[in-house]
């Protein structure tokens, strides 16, 4: 029975890792990179004076997927390299770890930044909330963030930020309707999960307030990184008729590819993807955290360590519409998504009909169970590690409902 239970135990902790939401490009634990800048001197995390502290501001930041990644690390990276634009070396610097897919290498890089002392640390993917509730109690002094979320778990010295993606979505889908000609749109997503749920239903929510009429095909691949699958997934779309596509999340390249390659419009979100495909992308909903950053910058250097959440709304400046100059937009097209998008930061426009968050996600007991082979390396019976497995198997299968 020991054995079984191990067997599962271990089982349950892959399984675990492998549904951690907000994930990105797997690859091994990127070098910390030195020195970039933005704000204004540093200050003891505790509620000592500006005049006091010395040296620069110290930020880290750990992110799932790569600095050019198009996407949500990229939204981060360029914010970070903005503020440090803006405020100079001196008072500012950072520095980064990339493609952190794995949970505990991403934990690793947050804790040793941690004990060298940086100010503030962004753990910029909603895969490392459990690892913040667990260091940043070990360093009181420091502070944390980490998103796309509002949690802050109680903890006085962790902040939390949320993109409201499904305002960009809305206007992308608003420009997307008006455009189409086969009343037909695709939608290549990664997980239906945090920020992409929102921008897909956003998408479909703006698509079917322009053209009540117009079918909008979501294809959820189950990946944030597999390009090859993104890709597979638009040349579906594009097969049944879509002729305009969007996606969220660093695998959409794939996507871009194939719009690209078939001559079908493209609307961006996170970051600006024109310059991969200038001759299809129309419009890019884009993250600008500079905000964000800043704000909890001054709130650190005054004290306030945490506690706090934060979302970028086109309403704060923090969602920016990016046009392509270069893509014939119709006049009355791009009118209908200025409009949008000034009635949702006005709030005459409600992107969910009066709802404040997306639509629900599917109940659990409607998800199709998981199915795992196993491949054993001596009989199932050998009174040994093959047998241990099997029976850990059985056990699952007898004892958990719907295995």
């Amino acid at each position: 029975m020991m054995k079984r239970f191990t067997w599962l135990t271990l089982l349950l902790i892959l399984a675990m890792a492998l549904v951690a939401c907000g994930g990105a490009q797997p690859g091994p634990a990127a070098e910390t990179a030195p020195t970039e800048a933005a704000q204004p001197e540093t200050t003891e995390e505790e509620a000592a004076p500006v005049e006091e502290s010395t040296g620069p501001f110290r930020v880290a930041v750990v992110m799932p997927s790569a600095i050019n990644d198009l996407a949500f690390s990229q939204s981060m990276y360029q914010t970070l390299v903005g503020i440090q634009e803006t405020m100079g070396a001196e008072n500012f610097e950072f520095a980064y770890s990339e493609n952190m897919f794995v949970v505990d290498d991403a934990a690793t890089a947050i804790r040793d930044y941690a004990s060298q002392g940086y100010n503030l640390i962004l753990a910029h993917g909603s895969q490392y909330g459990s690892s913040l509730q667990e260091i940043a109690p070990d360093f009181p002094e420091t502070s944390f963030a980490w998103g796309t979320t509002v949690d802050t778990f109680g903890i006085p010295n962790i902040y939390a930020y949320e993109a409201r993606s499904e305002e960009g979505g809305y206007v992308n889908g608003v420009l997307a309707a008006g455009l189409s000609k086969s009343g037909m749109l695709g939608v290549v997503g990664p997980i239906e999960t945090g920020d992409a749920k929102l921008y897909v239903d956003g998408f479909a929510a703006g698509a079917k307030a322009t053209n009540p009429d117009i079918t909008v095909n979501v294809n959820y691949i189950g990946s944030f990184s597999d390009t090859a699958l993104a890709a597979e997934a638009a040349n579906t779309q594009v097969g049944a008729g879509a002729d305009a596509l969007t996606g969220t999340a660093q695998m959409v390249v794939g996507a871009i590819g194939v719009a690209k390659e078939n001559g079908v419009p493209w609307f961006g979100t996170q970051s600006s993807q024109t310059s991969l495909a200038p001759e299809v992308v129309v419009a890019n909903q884009v993250y600008d955290w500079t905000n964000v950053v800043n704000t909890i910058i001054e709130n650190v250097k005054s004290g306030k360590l945490g506690g706090e959440s934060f979302e970028l709304t086109l309403a704060n400046g923090g969602l920016v519409m990016d046009y392509n100059p270069d893509y014939a937009l119709p006049a009355d097209v791009k009118a209908a998504a200025d409009a949008a998008a000034a009635g949702i930061a006005a709030g005459t426009i409600s992107v969910f009909g009066g709802e404040t968050a997306a639509p629900a996600e599917e109940p659990a007991g409607e998800v199709a169970p998981i199915t795992v082979g196993m491949i054993l390396v001596g009989p199932k019976n050998d009174h040994g590690w093959s047998q241990a497995n099997y029976e850990g198997g059985e056990y699952i299968v007898e004892n958990i409902p719907g295995s």
